[in-house]
């Protein structure tokens, strides 16, 4: 707030399309008046893209949250994989899922987004098959698919998932669960990418191919 001086162009968003678009009319040490010029509600983005994301181990979720949301993810997914050496577990499902929201937050409020990801509770196989299902799209990535995710035809509308598994890799049990959920492979390039930011990565590639970053 200090680096702000009266004049000075603010937005500022409830994190669900609404937009305020503002003048500092006085700025203190920890506050600031604000003069709204006007206000705007920008509609959901189209296609969304929803990341189911095998949780990595120590700090490295919330890296990958913050890198996800600065791509452009919609809705993150924690993914119980098989092969995950992090599973959330009784009261740590909670301050863990807690982290990766406040992660998200202060990633959208950074990166200016007027729409803030969600971050749902910790889903099993089960429940990551169902959202699959659903999708208008679903992508596993997979270092020795044929396919580039860059051919991948994209939906102009609906929901995008994409599948990033753990270090160890997806395992043959949940690679057969997606494909019978409708998903497909595909590679993201010609190196292995740590799960932390392989979603990133791959976010960027999808997005930039459909009208949001047009």
């Amino acid at each position: 707030m200090r680096r702000l001086a009266p004049g000075e162009r603010v937005d500022i968003t409830d994190g669900a399309g609404l937009v305020a678009e503002c003048v500092v009319a006085a700025s203190r040490s920890a506050e600031l008046d604000l003069a709204v010029c006007a206000r705007r509600a920008e509609p959901p983005p189209q296609p969304r893209l929803t990341v189911l994301q095998a949780i990595p181990k120590g700090d490295r979720g919330e890296l990958a949250v913050e890198l996800l949301t600065e791509a452009g993810a919609d809705v993150i997914v924690p993914w119980a994989a098989q092969r995950s050496v992090a599973i959330w577990r009784g009261d740590r499902a909670g301050r863990s899922r807690a982290r990766w929201i406040s992660a998200a937050q202060e990633a959208a409020k950074q990166s200016r987004r007027s729409w803030f990801p969600e971050v749902t509770e910790q889903a099993d196989l089960s429940a990551a098959a169902r959202r699959i299902s659903a999708a208008a799209l679903a992508i596993v990535l997979d270092p020795d698919a044929t396919e580039p995710l860059g051919a991948a035809v994209l939906p102009p509308e609906g929901e995008i998932v994409l599948v990033v598994g753990p270090e160890g890799g997806i395992s043959p049990t949940e690679n057969d669960a997606f494909a019978a959920a409708g998903a497909v492979t595909a590679r993201l390039g010609p190196t292995v990418m740590r799960a932390s930011s392989a979603g990133a990565v791959a976010a960027g590639v999808l997005l930039s191919r459909t009208a949001r970053w047009a």
